[in-house]
């Protein structure tokens, strides 16, 4: 796990080697254990490095025998050790037991099209100079961040926005900010800084003479197996979540886990208890409000595993991380589980440099709530695709459109497509007439609430504590099998992960498999009307708030009047201001 950035085709940037050195400072937090570049009058890539294999050597750049191919990456392709053999068979020699060699050398081999051999977690810069090729690439699902800005002759890119930021003109980007009030996070590509653009989950971006972006994998290619009995696929489930929990032990520093008591960090845990010969290492945060509090699953989970667990309980002060997290996220996120996930992940940090997770089994094999909900009745029955998500749009608002009409102030309106984010969605599901609709929403879900929120979550708030997370669900095996299950298999009458449950209950118990689902968050909305009534007030409708640049005070009024009053719920769309407000005060 690392911190890639650099630059390419810079006529105009003079500076070069002390912007290397900046960016790498910027970046710090995400590589504490090494930083090095390359860099001349044409490229530039660099690295700070959070050294997890191979600790003594692995410093990147990685350079060929010439010095003509150079290669930088930020995460771990977990089945190195596979390719290397393959590799060997081919005549090439290696000098570190690092991941990062192998990407080298298997580009070496196989040119670009040596990308969907890694099964892993990665952000790849590579600079050929045979060719006069510069690609950036991203892994499939968008576990590691990319970001990159591109004016003119200045082209430049890295693991976290900040590390760009003092090299470009800072302005807000106006239509991203009605994107994030749509769903509560900005969605990729745009970012909330005009010009500064996502690289996509699951592509190849090429620069040179001929400039071009493609896609190398797309979960909208699987094809259903209707044909594939509840007894097979539980032997395969299970199977796949041995064999991607088994990659990602691979570490030669210390690890643990993060255990909710869910039933899918229960699972996590429970594969890793089976594989490894010594305790696992878990941590969990809990909350003295028990509505919120999953501590008691966890401790459950940790006696039945026998694991070393360490607890924590926090109460309102936790929203003095709020400013910090934004800080690492570079941008507005309305879910505030962030501060949780950042102090969970201090927590481990202590002991440990890199945790197992659960991320990503909810959207694979339906755990939200929502979905039981949203599929009563003859949902599943839909037609197109098109009329399918016109249907499921309402469960992925957080603002409809009529409250963005009204929030925003006349100035900006002209600036915005109220409805661009609904087209993308649209364009995108048009492709998936072969899924059944509870897949469909899935999808939709994979593609962006994963990808532009969930795994935003733990990579920047891990990392800002120089912790690694990996995901055994987001191994690409599994994700390609779970879309090519049955939607009937994932959710059944109302039972959220139908066969999930019953694949994992010989493993983790009745009791943990089958016990009702706990979002975890904070419980802000309560502490909003108690403890934080006032401030509440203060950030959004005093004269200091950034906000009231953009929206109509009496909009913003009404929404916490109302929710302070009990008369209407408006805890997301308060906390989504106060995220934009944190934002705008840290960036600009």
């Amino acid at each position: 796990m690392c911190g890639i950035f650099g630059y390419y085709n810079l006529s105009s940037f003079t500076n070069r080697y002390s912007a290397m050195e900046e960016m790498s400072v910027l970046l710090q937090h995400r590589g504490p254990d090494g930083n090095g570049f390359h860099c001349n009058e044409r490229v530039g890539l660099g690295n700070v490095r959070l050294a997890i294999l191979d600790p003594g050597n692995g410093e990147q750049p990685f350079n060929s025998d010439d010095g003509k191919v150079s290669v930088v990456q930020n995460g771990e392709i977990f089945n190195f050790r596979e390719l290397r053999q393959e590799l060997e068979k081919l005549n090439h020699s290696f000098f570190t037991d690092n991941d990062t060699e192998i990407i080298l050398k298997a580009y070496l081999e196989w040119g670009i099209d040596f990308v969907p051999k890694l099964n892993g977690m990665f952000a790849i810069a590579i600079c050929d100079e045979r060719s006069n090729k510069f690609y950036l690439i991203r892994d499939r699902i968008g576990e590691k961040p990319l970001y990159y800005y591109q004016d003119n002759d200045l082209f430049l890119f890295a693991s976290e926005i900040k590390a760009l930021l003092p090299y470009i003109e800072k302005r807000v980007n106006v239509q991203a900010l009605n994107d994030f009030l749509t769903l509560n996070y900005i969605p990729a590509p745009l970012t909330g800084f005009l010009g500064v653009f996502h690289v996509m989950p699951g592509t190849v971006m090429e620069l040179g003479a001929s400039p071009k972006t493609w896609r190398w994998w797309d979960l909208r290619n699987q094809k259903v197996d209707s044909s594939i009995t509840e007894k097979e696929w539980i032997e395969e489930f299970n199977s796949l979540l041995h064999d991607a929990t088994r990659l990602r032990l691979v570490s030669d520093v210390p690890f643990g886990a993060f255990l909710s008591g869910g039933v899918d960090s229960s699972s996590v845990v429970g594969t890793m208890s089976r594989i490894m010969d010594k305790p696992v290492r878990t941590y969990s945060i809990g909350f003295p409000d028990p509505r919120f509090d999953e501590s008691r699953y966890a401790q459950e989970a940790a006696r039945l595993f026998s694991t070393e667990h360490t607890n924590e309980t926090v109460d309102y002060n936790i929203i003095g991380e709020w400013p910090k997290y934004i800080y690492f996220c570079d941008q507005p996120h309305g879910d505030v589980s962030f501060m949780p996930m950042r102090r969970v992940s201090e927590l481990a940090a202590r002991d440990v440099k890199m945790v197992l997770t659960g991320d990503g089994a909810d959207e694979l094999f339906a755990g939200y709530e929502k979905y039981a909900v949203f599929f009563e009745g003859e949902t599943k029955a839909i037609g197109c695709s098109l009329k399918f998500y016109e249907k499921y749009s309402s469960t992925l608002r957080l603002f409809g459109l009529k409250t963005l009409d009204s929030i925003w102030k006349a100035c900006y309106k002209d600036r915005v497509d109220f409805q661009r984010v609904d087209k993308e969605i649209q364009e995108y599901i048009m492709e998936t007439e072969h899924y059944d609709n509870i897949n469909k929403a899935l999808l939709i879900d994979m593609q962006y609430l994963l990808a532009g929120n969930n795994l935003v979550k733990p990579d920047r708030m891990a990392m800002s504590h120089s912790l690694e997370t990996r995901a055994p669900f987001l191994d690409y095996r599994m994700m390609e099998f779970a879309f090519r299950t049955p939607g009937e298999f994932k959710l059944k009458n109302g039972d959220k992960k139908y066969l999930f449950k019953k694949a994992v209950t010989p493993l983790i118990g009745q009791s943990l498999a089958y016990r009702k689902k706990q979002m975890f968050t904070v419980p802000i909305g309560e502490w909003f009307k108690t403890s934080l009534r006032s401030f509440c007030r203060e950030i959004l409708l005093s004269s200091e708030s950034r906000v009231l640049e953009y929206f109509n005070k009496e909009v913003i009024e009404l929404l916490v009047n109302d929710h302070l009053s009990q008369k209407r719920n408006n805890t997301r769309e308060i906390r989504s201001l106060i995220s934009l407000e944190y934002w705008l005060k840290e960036f600009f």
